[in-house]
């Protein structure tokens, strides 16, 4: 078989299994959740296990040659030997989730050498299923998606904290927009590729299992995805953690960037205070 013949049945077998794992989550959240933080403050519900436990044991059975990253399992550095990997996060936005929005998704991407191959971010309150295979473009319900075409950020449409926008960090002030929010990283990405927002940004650092599968979807839609000083993503990693995100449209990207080359690294400025909204 070739690799392009993989990486389809990949995403074919990621989609069925995100498509079970959504309504198990939406049943978990139906009988009512056990919410709980964990060390480094964020939200963990039983869903979130839940879902992580069921796509472990139906996604290694089916491949068991693939390493596995998870957000919900501990790191198992066997992972760095493996040429192919599931990189996945079983409830991306559960804030959003626990609290009653429908605005969550499943995140799973399969990468190969550090590069997503097949991606999926569904989003099962929405009933949105997009898909990418590396080469062979991007879906949203089987219908190909595309990034917008909008060519200044003045009127752009935007998915991240209006706060962000307004920091004393900038060094010029930011057009009027049109800013919305949205809880999932995955989900925003996702509808960055799909044109229905022009881009999505946050200078708070993300780690693999919230990029993967909405890079490669950036990437088949048109768009671009780096960190905010113009780097490359490559998954698989030592360490899981992306400083930033900046993912857009080709038109917008260099702007973007030019407006936050001067933040430099950002891992002090966080040290020192958190200065930037998610």
């Amino acid at each position: 078989m070739t690799d392009q013949g993989l990486n389809k049945r990949d995403k074919d077998l990621i989609s069925s299994l995100a498509q079970e794992a959504g309504k198990l989550a939406q049943d978990y959240r139906a009988r009512g959740l056990d919410i709980k933080r964990k060390a480094d403050g964020t939200l963990i519900t039983n869903a979130d296990l839940a879902v992580n436990n069921f796509l472990h044991e139906k996604l290694l059975s089916a491949r068991p040659e693939y390493g596995w990253q998870s957000e919900e399992s501990p790191d198992d550095p066997a992972r760095l030997s493996m040429s192919r990997l599931f990189v996945l996060d079983p409830i991306d936005g559960t804030r959003g989730f626990s609290a009653g929005s429908p605005f969550w998704s499943l995140s799973i991407a399969v990468v190969e050498n550090g590069v997503p191959v097949a991606g999926i971010v569904h989003c099962p309150d929405t009933e949105e299923t997009f898909a990418a295979v590396k080469l062979a473009g991007a879906t949203c319900n089987n219908r190909p998606i595309r990034v917008s075409e909008k060519a200044a950020l003045g009127g752009a449409s935007a998915l991240g904290d209006h706060h962000q926008f307004k920091r004393p960090h900038w060094l010029e002030p930011w057009p009027n927009m049109d800013i919305t929010t949205r809880p999932s990283i995955a989900y925003r990405m996702a509808l960055v590729a799909s044109g229905a927002y022009d881009f999505t940004m946050t200078l708070l650092s993300k780690s693999d299992w919230d990029l993967a599968a909405g890079a490669l979807l950036i990437d088949e839609a048109g768009g671009k995805v780096t960190d905010h000083l113009g780097k490359a993503y490559l998954f698989n990693g030592i360490s899981p953690i992306k400083q930033s995100l900046i993912c857009s449209n080709s038109h917008l990207h260099p702007d973007l960037l030019a407006r936050c080359v001067h933040l430099g690294d950002l891992s002090m400025i966080l040290r020192q205070g958190n200065l930037y909204a998610r």
